[in-house]
């Protein structure tokens, strides 16, 4: 009975981003939230935790961006990228996605990529690029990110002295494991985005947009185009770019944030103080109206995306803490006689945890317990990227969001989504290779 239980309410999760999924733009938070209602007041459950962080990060990330949009900066970013986009077109779904992960890996949080996801499909966008091809791969490589950030917390975790840390492996053997194996898994599923998909101008989505007036087609670039735009839209690109090069660093130097009872300041804090001083000094700075931050297409990218985030992380948040003891319960009879699949325990997991972190709390100890390799359990590490199955993730709604196009996208059958082919490619590539580096250890 709790299991025909469970699984109705897993329908009634997968019907409503169905239902909104198909609606569009604010309906996915809608109809989210109307899940957590029924999960509420129909199952029984207690309301899960409010994403209110992710959604105040997305918040203050996008002002600081429409600020950038209305001061010129992303045309003069656009600009910039220009006439080597001409000579290499499709090199933008390459270098995106190895930028946010960089970003990632210094400043411990996947949703630092928010402030490059809006300037990554502008840029293709203006390049005649499918935006879904380099959207795709930059969303997963900034859940990769996490999996080899230094001062991550889901890294933080798994050195635990109840972990790994008790086994002799430091931070030294995650790095060197993690960086390749990422590294080489975000270049393969580069190259494979590069073929998914017909080319921007074929698309049938983005020719409804143009033909319905939601979007105007973009002119070719050209070499005026591609010359360098005021020096007031240049300082605001040079501001933005400090604040994300300062969460960077704040983000891998603990030591450098405020201290307040003995512990460093939490940089989700840090990321909203300072994406808004960087918004506030682009104001000032390149002397844009605020009321041409809020009529941009960044900023209504932006919040139909926090509204979205809003419904669904809350409705996922909630039925996995209902649900909790009799998943765990069922994957640690699967593992225990199937040592090799702890990878898609991890990975199954992960989906509904939303978190890398408590996914590696949750099931590294049962993992040791099962007396799995502490190398291969290693290995196994970015199999808690796993949530980009279902298309509720923060980084992944707001990459829809972003994508005015409308290539990037959540399929008929919800799961058939834009994100599934990198996600996939990155977690068996990434295992594959960390495999390959933990056997010369």
């Amino acid at each position: 009975m709790d299991t025909l239980v469970l699984f109705l309410q897993l329908a009634v999760i997968l019907a409503m981003i169905f239902i909104g999924a198909r609606v569009g733009g604010i309906g996915m938070g809608i109809y989210g939230t109307v899940g957590v209602a029924i999960l509420v007041f129909v199952f029984g459950c207690k309301p899960g935790e409010l994403p209110v962080d992710v959604m105040l990060i997305i918040l203050c990330v996008i002002t600081a961006s429409s600020c950038l949009q209305a001061a010129g900066g992303l045309d003069f970013m656009v600009s910039v990228a220009a006439k080597f986009l001409r000579k290499h077109p499709q090199q933008i779904t390459f270098f995106g996605p190895l930028t946010t992960w960089l970003l990632c890996i210094f400043a411990g949080t996947a949703h630092t990529c928010y402030a490059l996801l809006p300037i990554i499909s502008e840029i293709a966008t203006k390049a005649k690029i499918r935006p879904e091809r380099p959207l795709s791969v930059a969303t997963i490589a900034a859940s990769l990110g996490i999996t080899g950030s230094p001062v991550s917390a889901a890294t933080v975790a798994l050195l635990s002295d109840k972990l790994l840390g008790i086994h002799g492996i430091g931070m030294k053997e995650i790095l060197i494991v993690t960086i390749p194996a990422s590294i080489i898994s975000i270049l393969v599923a580069a190259f494979v985005q590069n073929f998914v998909g017909k080319p921007l101008e074929e698309d049938p989505e983005y020719q409804r947009r143009v033909r319905e007036g939601l979007i105007t087609p973009e002119p070719e670039l050209s070499e005026e185009e591609s010359a360098p735009l005021d020096k007031r839209a240049m300082y605001s690109v040079f501001i933005f770019l400090g604040g994300v090069v300062a969460v960077a660093l704040l983000g891998s130097f603990p030591s450098w944030r405020p201290h307040f009872d003995g512990a460093a300041m939490s940089m989700n804090p840090i990321i909203e103080m300072l994406m808004m001083v960087i918004a506030a000094l682009i104001l000032l700075v390149s002397k844009a109206e605020v009321k041409t931050a809020i009529k941009g297409n960044v900023f209504s990218a932006g919040m139909t995306a926090m509204i979205s985030i809003f419904g669904i992380a809350w409705m996922g948040s909630t039925f996995f803490l209902h649900n909790q003891t009799a998943i765990t319960e069922a994957f640690s009879g699967l593992v225990s006689q199937y040592p090799i699949l702890f990878a898609v325990a991890l990975f199954i997991f992960s989906i509904m945890l939303f978190s890398q972190a408590v996914t590696v709390k949750t099931l590294y100890p049962l993992g040791l317990a099962l007396g799995i390799s502490p190398l291969l359990l290693l290995a196994m590490f970015p199999a808690v990227n796993g949530y980009f199955f279902l298309p509720t993730y923060p980084t992944e709604v707001a990459a829809i969001g972003f994508d005015r196009t409308g290539t990037t996208k959540i399929g008929k059958y919800v799961i058939n989504h834009s994100f599934q082919l990198s996600g996939f490619i990155t977690t068996l590539v990434s295992i594959g290779v960390g495999c390959l580096i933990v056997s010369f250890l």
